[in-house]
């Protein structure tokens, strides 16, 4: 056992991970494009962007220039009082991308924390008006953060069950899968005819740690004009579908309504610092906005606005208006949905695709995060180069922009030999 991972096992305490089962970690002293490179000398592939936020690949020279010059003026400074240029320079990059409702622009340092101004912003939004709502809906399945608000607001069951007792009620849709649109569209009205909801949050299209579970634009335009008639807030979570994973830069482009409020985070600044953004309305800003100072958002931590985060923000932005960005978005959802046709008809698998991201489903009894496929199919791919974290028993691909046609071509190989080792496909 090399000297890294001794220490590792002393000390480290490794996040989503059964310490007292799971294999040793991989040791990766290097990263460069879309590929890690091992303490052994190994090179993997690293499919899931390094837990879906290097989206521009490793080591990009544009976002290492941006971060040293940052250092050079400014590292820190205390974000409650004061302003520096980058923080307003990535305030202007971010609203010139957003649709044209969006003026306000709060900062925190990850994707939890951004849902969590959001939750305090919708509560605080009726509260500051004396009119107090207290009811959230949100969707079954979904994701937004392991904080106490956003585990509140997601999927209840094993990974929150020991902190149930702390949450605060919310009312959930099913999974609006097509047969079911309808019927939830009506039971979502039934419930805001009660004048009793603060606020609906969206995972927009796609539900990420649900499993890539996918649905449609219609009903995301329908449901979110749907909240707006009966003047409740929407919030879209896109910290995961932000930055061109859905083939649009954010998920909302797909469609003509927009939310109240956006969380942003992962991509936002390429994968290479923490920063979460919460952005808002004039409309919300302003109910904030009085004499009492109880009536602010009396939100913050000790990183707010950091400039170095900021910097790289900035340049990771300007990347994503370069044709090369937009091109290889096309470039690998074109690949994608040619590996999607080529699973076509076969019974044990369900596969979906949108943009960059694809996710092939083994379907089998009692299916969860705690598939044994998980496992299985996780050392299958490391023995092959292929960095591949499953959800469950749902193998998916959401890649770096920087993936090659070589490489995707890799993945695709990695993933059909090991359904052909479970027997699902013979045809490879």
């Amino acid at each position: 056992m090399s000297t890294i991972l001794s220490s590792d096992k002393k000390h480290v305490w490794h996040p989503f991970t059964q310490i007292q089962t799971a294999p040793v970690p991989l040791v990766i002293v290097k990263a460069e494009g879309s590929v890690l490179y091992a303490e052994d000398g190994k090179e993997y592939l690293d499919c899931n962007s390094s837990w879906w936020v290097n989206i521009h690949g490793h080591g990009k020279k544009e976002l290492k220039e941006a971060l040293i010059n940052q250092f050079d003026a400014i590292d820190h400074v205390i974000f409650a009082g004061v302003t520096h240029p980058k923080a307003v320079e990535l305030s202007e990059k971010v609203l010139s991308i957003l649709p044209k409702n969006f003026s306000k622009v709060f900062f925190s340092d990850d994707g939890s924390t951004a849902v969590e101004v959001a939750l305090k912003m919708a509560f605080q939004y009726w509260f500051n008006q004396n009119k107090p709502k207290k009811r959230i809906l949100a969707l079954e399945g979904a994701y937004h953060g392991d904080t106490f608000g956003a585990m509140s607001i997601s999927q209840r069951g094993y990974f929150n069950e020991p902190f149930e007792h702390l949450f605060f009620s919310v009312d959930y849709l099913p999974f609006p899968t097509i047969d079911k649109e309808t019927g939830l569209l009506i039971q979502a009205k039934n419930l805001f005819e009660t004048n009793e909801f603060a606020a609906i949050i969206l995972e927009p299209l796609i539900q990420g740690s649900a499993g890539m579970c996918m649905y449609s634009a219609d009903f995301l335009q329908k449901i979110t004009a749907l909240a707006k008639s009966f003047g409740v807030l929407v919030i879209f979570d896109e910290v995961m579908t932000g930055w061109g994973r859905t083939g649009e830069m954010f998920a909302m482009n797909h469609i003509t309504e927009t939310p109240d409020i956006v969380c942003l985070s992962k991509g936002l600044t390429g994968g290479v610092l923490p920063l979460g953004l919460t952005v808002a309305t004039e409309n919300i800003f302003n109910a904030f906005l009085a004499e009492e100072k109880t009536k602010a958002l009396l939100h913050g931590h000790s990183f707010t606005g950091n400039p170095l985060a900021c910097a790289v923000a900035c340049a990771s932005i300007e990347l994503t208006q370069q044709s090369k960005f937009k091109d290889n978005i096309q470039r690998i959802s074109a690949k994608h949905t040619q590996f999607k046709v080529s699973l076509e008809g076969i019974k044990s698998l369900e596969v979906r695709q949108l943009g960059t991201i694809i996710a092939i489903e083994i379907k089998q009894t009692n299916a969860d995060y705690f598939s044994s496929i998980r496992d299985e199919a996780y050392q299958y791919f490391l023995d092959r180069g292929l960095l591949i974290r499953p959800l469950g028993n749902i193998i998916f691909l959401n890649p770096p922009y920087s993936t090659t046609d070589e490489q995707l071509a890799k993945m695709y190989e990695g993933i059909k030999g090991f359904l052909a080792s479970k027997e699902l496909i013979f045809n490879i």
